[in-house]
């Protein structure tokens, strides 16, 4: 069994969860055993070091941005394995000092993302890194905050991709999902 089936094989379907018509995936099995886990990271980081960096034009990755809340459970392992510094995006109002902010649309509500206004310096080459892709309106948010601080976002990664709704297609830069999820 490959990593990919490996880790679709842990991953827990919860229908009618946040509410009723949506199915959550849950990946907080995988973080719950080690080997899962590190296969996880070593996925992503070999996936990034293989493909990422050898398109991008600085060659290297400075800094991996994570969605709150699941992107910050594997975004600080991505960056330190990379040698780049990590950088939360937060809900509205949970962030100390100076914010950027982004509004997005997700498939229940609305809601607003924010970055510390020095997190990214000019020109730095971005991974962001999230749970899963549904829509793109949260991924698609943090990139609008990269672009505001100069960052270059040269992918979006996630653990899980809904296909159907091609959220990918929002997204200013390539997306690469581990799990492509067809329901």
């Amino acid at each position: 069994m490959g990593d990919v089936e490996y880790l679709q094989s842990i991953i827990q379907l919860h229908p009618d969860f946040p509410k009723k018509g949506i199915s959550f995936l849950d990946i907080f099995p995988i973080l719950r055993d080690p080997i899962a886990f590190e296969t996880l990271i070593t996925h992503l980081v070999h996936h990034i070091t293989s493909q990422t960096v050898p398109k991008s034009l600085r060659k290297k990755v400075d800094v991996v941005v994570g969605l709150d809340a699941r992107g910050f459970l594997i975004g600080p392992i991505i960056a330190l394995r990379l040698g780049a510094s990590f950088v939360p995006v937060r809900k509205r109002g949970k962030l100390p000092g100076d914010c950027v902010s982004a509004t997005y649309e997700k498939e229940y509500g609305a809601d607003s993302f924010e970055m510390q206004s020095d997190a990214i310096l000019p020109g730095q080459s971005v991974v962001i890194v999230d749970d899963l892709i549904a829509t793109g309106g949260s991924a698609k948010a943090a990139g609008e905050l990269v672009k505001k601080l100069g960052g270059v976002t040269i992918e979006y990664l996630f653990i899980i991709e809904i296909m159907f709704l091609k959220g990918y297609q929002c997204l200013d830069a390539p997306a690469y999902s581990v799990i492509q999820h067809l329901d």
